[in-house]
């Protein structure tokens, strides 16, 4: 075991004397570190003697008290301070903040050097790196029996948590939800503890802390391999789980964690490939009814939902965060089978998935349109619906929207009359485009992307301005609309933006 602060204390050689912080004396050292920096308590990852020359020391009593406080709460086992050096007068404030946290503080006598504490408080710890190593060695043996099943993820962190002697949780530090679907949740005085703070709870900014709260200490250590994913540790007893094996246990459920989600991904393939048949018409309904059961999803109860990345953010979209939306789904314990197609997500999920939760997952810069409840025989149409309600949430400035409710769009009420009014007016021109070559379509969006300019739309599209005026008139002739009337712009506006919302 580590050698005690009582123990190195009792050390003859070293001449140390105890200044406060008594009942402390039991407390274990799991090394010794010397920092002259300002904020003492940065540095410590717990069980560590912080020896300073007194620089550390503030000069005030209320100084001297916080920094006191801070150690104890990082974890540190002990304060020792160079005599004869930099620190200013200890404050009566100070010893008796040390006595009653209780933090050991020790006086190092001059002229010590401090290496020489360093050396036998390792010199102490032979016996305790043989065991570190043996732990270590069990640690990973049980991410190789853990298996690659997700159903296994529990048991493993049950038996690192029997190894360690402590609570483990491994969430979400953007909202505090437990990262498997099958995880415990944190204990109710953490989630109230951290719940105003969710997104920060490492508020130092380190990917390994101890924290004091509510009379215990919790580590949280980021886990390798998952940005966001936390371990948040309860010791259940004295000493604290070694550091370094710590690490070794954040690692292993690192790695249990990407070969889960690398099973997810086969999966999440072949609901791509089923989507894109059924939405294609190219699957019969017995066969769309057995395959999306095989994801779980009711093929007579389901939602399509349509989503989109902010228009502004399209990099991170292309980064990979609606990619990940089927995750995030699985996470919080919804099953789904999802299709992205022309930087859109189009996921199926049980029609009792509530709308906030679709929102968690999707993430705040997310739009998502939601169809009716539908069965699989009805998917093509759904898609329309979700598609629909995406257009409508998008020129709504809202979050998420369902299908025929809510705000109308375009002062239109569903798919049915937006794609008569897209024939009625584009039908001529997707006509004519079908038996001639031609891109009047792609000239009437640039043209009005363009504010209506001629030699705008000529540069946008590489071509003549004579060319775009031709292209323009014959959209006039094969509408018969008048090209240089506002009304006649705006109609051809509308229609445009349903079609493309309802197709792309």
């Amino acid at each position: 075991m580590a050698i005690t602060v009582g123990e190195l204390v009792a050390e003859p050689q070293l001449g140390l004397t105890l200044l406060a912080g008594a009942a402390g004396l039991e407390n274990r050292i799991t090394w010794a570190h010397t920092s002259d920096l300002p904020r003492l308590w940065e540095w410590v990852t717990g069980g560590e003697l912080m020896m300073t020359n007194g620089l550390s020391i503030p000069a005030d009593a209320e100084g001297q008290v916080a920094l006191a406080e801070a150690l104890m709460d990082s974890g540190a086992s002990a304060l020792a301070i160079g005599e004869k050096m930099h620190a200013p007068p200890l404050t009566a404030e100070f010893m008796e903040a040390c006595e009653q946290l209780p933090l050991p503080l020790i006086n190092i006598p001059y002229p010590l050097p401090f290496i020489a504490i360093a050396r036998s408080v390792a010199e102490s710890s032979l016996l305790e790196e043989s065991r570190r190593l043996r732990q270590t060695a069990r640690v990973y043996d049980l991410l190789r029996t853990a298996g690659a099943s997700e159903d296994h993820w529990q048991s493993l962190v049950q038996r690192l948590a029997t190894e360690l002697d402590a609570d483990l949780f491994v969430v979400d530090r953007r909202c505090l939800h437990p990262w498997h679907p099958d995880g415990q949740a944190l204990p109710v005085f953490l989630s109230e503890e951290w719940a105003p703070l969710s997104g920060q709870v490492s508020l130092a900014g380190k990917n390994f802390q101890w924290h004091r709260i509510r009379g215990r200490h919790v580590l949280t250590m980021d886990i390798p391999t998952h940005a966001n994913a936390l371990l948040v540790v309860l010791p259940n007893s004295e000493p604290h789980p070694d550091a370094v094996v710590l690490l070794h246990a954040a690692t292993v459920l690192g790695l249990q964690l990407s070969r889960i989600v690398l099973s997810l991904e086969g999966r999440h393939r072949l609901a791509g490939e089923f989507l894109l048949q059924a939405m294609d018409g190219r699957l019969g309904a017995a066969e769309m009814e057995s395959r999306l059961a095989a994801f779980e999803v009711s093929p007579q109860d389901f939602l399509l939902a349509s989503l989109t990345a902010d228009a502004a953010d399209k990099a991170a979209d292309d980064g990979g965060r609606l990619a990940n939306v089927h995750i995030e789904l699985w996470r919080h314990g919804v099953a789904s089978a999802s299709l992205k197609r022309n930087n859109r997500l189009h996921v199926v999920v049980p029609a009792d998935v509530p709308d906030d939760v679709l929102m968690h997952c999707a993430g705040v810069e997310t739009t998502i349109g939601i169809s009716a409840p539908a069965a699989v025989a009805n998917i093509q149409r759904a898609l329309q619906e979700s598609l629909w309600a995406l257009g409508s949430a998008r020129a709504n400035n809202q979050g998420l929207a369902r299908y025929a409710e809510g705000p109308s769009w375009l002062g239109l009420t569903g798919f049915e009359e937006g794609t008569a009014l897209v024939r009625r007016l584009l039908g001529p021109i997707f006509d004519y485009e079908q038996s001639q070559e031609g891109d009047l379509i792609v000239t009437l969006r640039t043209y009005l992307d363009s504010q209506r300019s001629w030699q705008k739309t000529a540069s946008a599209l590489f071509a003549h301005r004579q060319t775009i005026i031709y292209r323009m008139r014959k959209i006039g002739e094969l509408t018969g609309l008048d090209m240089g009337e506002t009304s006649t712009v705006a109609q051809l506006w509308f229609a445009l933006q349903i079609h493309e919302a309802m197709h792309q």
